[in-house]
């Protein structure tokens, strides 16, 4: 399910499913990234880039690098937010973050997740500059990063 503001990026919401669930008695990491990539796809669908664009034109959005903070567990039966806020535009590519929370996107997050992706067409094999309608909509939602973004992994 999303919402958000009006001509804003939407706000995916997600309930945590028993069958995600790991040996921890949490949510195991890959189901992180599975709402993740349903945010994704929300962002997707409000751009423009959504099933009939794909089916229409053979190009899609592909990931090309991503990074996950998990921060905090998350129990069985969590309401999880996803809040997406996109970094930069550029001709074929696009940098965004989703920041998941337990109930609303309000303090900590519970995990984060930082994405470089590229618009491809999948017919030619390579990247293709994003249509104007969806570059002008994410142009429009780029908002500054926060300091943790563009970050790799810590030495312990």
């Amino acid at each position: 399910m999303t919402d958000g503001t009006p001509g804003g990026p939407p706000l995916f919401r997600q309930t945590v499913r028993d069958e995600w669930i790991d040996y921890n008695g949490h949510l195991s990491e890959a189901y992180y990234v599975l709402v993740f990539g349903f945010a994704t796809d929300a962002l997707m669908d409000a751009a423009g880039l959504d099933a009939a664009y794909r089916e229409r034109t053979g190009c899609s959005l592909y990931t090309v690098e991503a990074h996950v903070r998990y921060l905090h567990e998350v129990a069985r039966h969590s309401e999880l937010t996803v809040r997406t806020t996109v970094l930069g535009v550029d001709g074929k590519k696009l940098r965004l973050l989703h920041e998941m929370f337990a109930g609303e996107p309000s303090g900590e997050p519970v995990a984060t997740e930082e994405l470089f992706t590229l618009h491809i067409d999948q017919a030619a094999g390579r990247s293709a500059p994003l249509p104007a309608t969806a570059r002008a909509h994410l142009t429009a939602l780029v908002a500054p990063a926060p300091e943790w973004a563009g970050r790799g992994i810590r030495e312990v």
